[in-house]
């Protein structure tokens, strides 16, 4: 080992309320510099199975799952207040980790994750747990009651786009509702999960509750899919790596939740302000180099403005600064890795070979760093591969429509459907679109805007469930049904009279 990696921090792993280290080490390169930055533990299956059996060990004691909602929300609110803590610290290494500008890092990676553990923290309050059903009177005198109990350990599986934030997403609802849960992170950002593993650690979530294992998908990942002990997978990432997950998943009949790719239709109505649209319409494939898995790829325009608004958009694309993301002014930072870089580069390389036409190119900084500039093509058609494959990159397809439903016709014609947008200035109008696309989450008038209040998850190719909103617990509990014989707990003389008022 060098001595330049012996002076970078180094991040272990958190198994069973211990720090575990391996001798094998990953190499965590800053994507803007390609500069070592951070080292961490490579974990294996071994550490998998311990992980898990730390977890199992945790739930037969139940120190969490037996403790009141009152007291979950407590520890998980004392996280929240440790990283808010840390937030400074936190958005530096998210910045260094994945190549997100440190406005995004701020305001979505990493303010988000921490404002979404609180609402988790509170849902742990009020989610019930326990409801009373209707008395019966025939043919017993009973009382029902539906009990929401925790599964058991829960596995989550995290990509390197929003390491943090969906990360939150999964230990968020397993720990309100009493489970355990073990987390892999991608190998190349495992940093920021790690200090949520460490303000768990300082905020008392007992031993075994809380734990993240780094490796690689095809071990650890494996593992963890397959694991008899493990009774639900928590995943997001690639609708190829989902159905393979879901086929490992069910050799045990786990629970799923999969939150996989997209390739937004994002509709342009002929009454829509074109300026707010354009924006909105920039806004939507470029957040974090288009590296978002709803992100509006395929813009829709009517063929009376499509001229105008193309050259509208690469004016104000002009204006984007591509470059160090940790500048302020800086919109948009590097790709992830090299290998993420050439698959970006491959299908813009294709869509002339396919008859699409790159309308526009932004600029990007000389030297290191995996840089793509911001792409739109044109002239695309929905046959192409640039509008039906998930690119994961700053690249635009534009197509043309002329009428409302061909528009329709066309977003729905994709195995995604995770994101859809509709811009117009009439609410009821985009409404009557907005009820005819084939996507989990259908903005109007904007884009990106995920509300923990809601719900968020695909349809058909895009995923299995939904994580976020009022419901987010139900995914991560059992439902049980407790019937109660009250016929002999009661007077007998009470029984005779209170019976057949209810039969009569």
């Amino acid at each position: 080992m060098t001595e330049a990696v012996l002076e970078v921090p180094h991040f272990r792993m958190y198994i069973d309320g211990e720090w575990v280290d391996t001798e094998d080490r990953y190499h965590l390169i800053n994507p803007a510099d390609e500069e070592l930055w951070a080292t961490s533990a490579r974990g294996s299956a071994a550490d998998a199975d311990a992980a898990v059996a730390a977890a199992v060990a945790a739930h037969e004691r139940g120190e969490w799952r037996n403790a009141t909602p009152e007291d979950r929300a407590a520890t998980m609110t004392r996280m929240v207040e440790i990283l808010n803590d840390r937030m400074d610290d936190l958005v530096e290494m998210h910045v260094a980790e994945n190549g997100v500008t440190v406005r995004q890092a701020m305001a979505f990676h990493v303010g988000y994750s921490i404002s979404h553990l609180q609402y988790f923290a509170d849902m742990a309050r009020t989610y019930p747990f326990e409801t009373p059903g209707p008395m019966l009177g025939y043919p017993t005198m009973a009382a029902g009651i539906t009990r929401r109990e925790p599964i058991g350990v829960v596995a989550g599986i995290v990509p390197w786009n929003f390491p943090m934030l969906l990360a939150v997403w999964k230990l968020g609802p397993a720990l309100a509702a009493g489970n355990c849960i073990v987390l892999k992170p991608d190998e190349k950002t495992p940093a920021t999960l790690l200090e949520v593993a460490r303000a768990a650690h300082e905020a008392g979530v007992p031993p075994g509750v809380l734990n993240v294992v780094t490796g690689e998908g095809e071990e650890v990942g494996r593992r963890l899919s397959s694991h008899p002990d493990v009774r639900k997978i928590a995943f997001t990432g690639s609708t190829a790596v989902g159905r393979l997950i879901a086929q490992q998943a069910s050799e045990n009949l786990k629970k799923v939740t999969l939150e996989l790719g997209g390739k937004g239709p994002n509709i342009v109505l002929p009454d829509a302000d074109i300026d707010t649209a354009v924006d909105g319409a920039l806004f939507a494939f470029c957040l974090y180099q288009g590296q978002a898995c709803e992100s509006g790829t395929r813009l829709l325009l009517p063929d009376a403005l499509h001229d105008e608004f193309v050259a509208k958009m690469i004016e104000r694309a002009k204006l984007m600064k591509v470059g160090p993301p940790a500048d302020f002014d800086t919109a948009m930072g590097p790709i992830i890795s090299a290998e993420q870089k050439a698959r970006i580069e491959y299908y813009i390389e294709l869509a002339p070979k396919e008859g699409a036409t790159i309308a526009f190119q932004g600029e990007v900084p000389d030297g290191p760093g995996h840089w793509v500039p911001v792409t739109i093509l044109t002239d695309v058609t929905n046959d192409m591969r640039v509008a039906r494959e998930e690119i994961f990159g700053p690249v635009l397809c534009v197509l043309r429509y002329t009428d409302v439903q061909e528009a329709i016709d066309i977003a729905n014609d994709s195995e995604y459907g995770l994101s859809a947008g509709v811009w117009s200035e009439d609410v009821d109008a985009a409404m009557d679109v907005a009820r005819q696309l084939e996507a989990g989450t259908v903005w109007i008038n904007d884009w990106h805007m995920v509300n923990v209040m809601y719900p968020f998850g695909g349809f058909k190719q895009s995923g299995i469930g939904r994580e976020l909103g009022p419901h987010a617990l139900d995914e991560y509990t059992e439902q049980k049904f407790v019937h109660v014989d009250l016929s002999r707990s009661l007077d007998r003389r009470i029984y005779d009279l209170v019976v057949p008022a209810l039969e009569g």
